[in-house]
C-alpha cells in the first residue's frame, strides 16, 4: 500500500484527479474503456471537479457507484445527486455514462441483483473495475461495509444492501467486487480518520476497510488524517 500525505483536502483532491486521469488514459488505450467506481463525500466531489481539468478520454469513461443511500431521487443524502452535479456540470460526460444504483425500487434485493447485472454488462463477467475509489470512516467502514452488518459476509453477490446505518439503508458493492478492482484509490481526510488510517495501513481485518485488498492500493491523506503516520510527509 502506497500512502501519500498531502497538506489539505484540496491537495488530496487535485492529486487524486491526476492519478485517475492517468489510469483512465491507460485503460482506454489498453482496453477501450475506463470503469471507475466512486464513493461519496466532500473531498471526492472536489476530486471530480478537478478531474474536469485533466486530460481524460471522456467518451471511454463509465462511472458506477460504490454505494448509495436509499432515498428519493434528488435527495441531498444521495451520492448520485452530488456525483451528477460534480461531473455533468464540469466535464464533457454524457448522463448515460453514469450508472446509478436503483435504490428507488421497492424491492432492494431485486434492485441489487439488477445493478449486479448492469455491472456485468459494463465490466464483463465477473465484472472488473479499473479503479475503485474508497473513503474511510471514523469507525473503520468503507463503502457501506459497516461494522457488524451482515453485508460484510456477502460473498456470493457483487452488490448487496445493508441494514439501517446513520438513518438510512444502503446499497453497496461487496468485498468480492471491490477486491477484483485493478486499482484501489483511498481518499482519507480529517483528524477523525487518523487512528483508522494507521489500522488500515497495518492491514487490520477487524475493521471493514482492512478487508479490502492492499497490493494495488494508493492512499492519499491530508495532514490531519496522516498525523499519526510515522515518517515525513509525502510517500510513506
Amino acid at each position: 500500500m502506497k500512502i501519500e500525505v498531502l497538506a489539505d483536502p484540496e491537495a488530496v483532491a487535485r492529486q487524486a484527479a491526476v492519478l485517475i486521469a492517468a489510469q483512465a488514459r491507460e485503460a482506454a488505450n489498453s482496453r477501450g474503456k475506463f470503469i471507475i467506481a466512486v464513493s461519496g463525500g466532500h473531498t471526492p466531489w472536489l476530486m471530480l471537479r478537478e478531474l474536469a481539468n485533466e486530460k481524460v478520454p471522456w467518451p471511454a469513461v463509465h462511472v458506477v457507484q460504490v454505494d448509495e443511500r436509499v432515498a428519493p431521487a434528488g435527495d441531498p443524502d444521495r451520492n448520485l445527486t452530488h456525483l451528477r452535479e460534480s461531473l455533468l456540470s464540469h466535464a464533457p460526460l454524457a448522463p448515460e455514462q453514469i450508472h446509478a444504483m436503483p435504490v428507488e425500487e421497492p424491492d432492494l434485493a431485486a434492485a441489487a441483483t439488477k445493478y449486479g447485472q448492469n455491472l456485468r454488462e459494463i465490466a464483463g463477467s465477473p465484472p472488473v473495475l479499473d479503479l475503485a475509489h474508497l473513503g474511510l470512516g471514523p469507525d473503520g467502514h468503507t463503502a457501506s461495509l459497516v461494522p457488524h452488518d451482515p453485508v460484510l459476509d456477502v460473498t456470493d453477490a457483487d452488490v448487496a444492501f445493508t441494514g439501517i446505518y446513520m438513518g438510512r439503508r444502503r446499497m453497496t458493492l461487496t468485498y468480492p467486487m471491490l477486491n477484483r478492482a485493478r486499482r484501489i484509490l483511498w481518499l482519507v481526510t480529517g483528524a477523525d480518520k487518523a487512528e483508522m488510517l494507521v489500522r488500515l495501513r497495518a492491514g487490520d481485518k477487524t475493521i471493514p476497510a482492512g478487508r479490502v485488498r492492499s497490493d494495488q492500493a494508493t492512499v492519499l491523506a491530508d495532514s490531519a488524517a496522516g498525523a499519526r503516520m510515522s515518517g515525513r510527509p509525502g510517500d510513506l
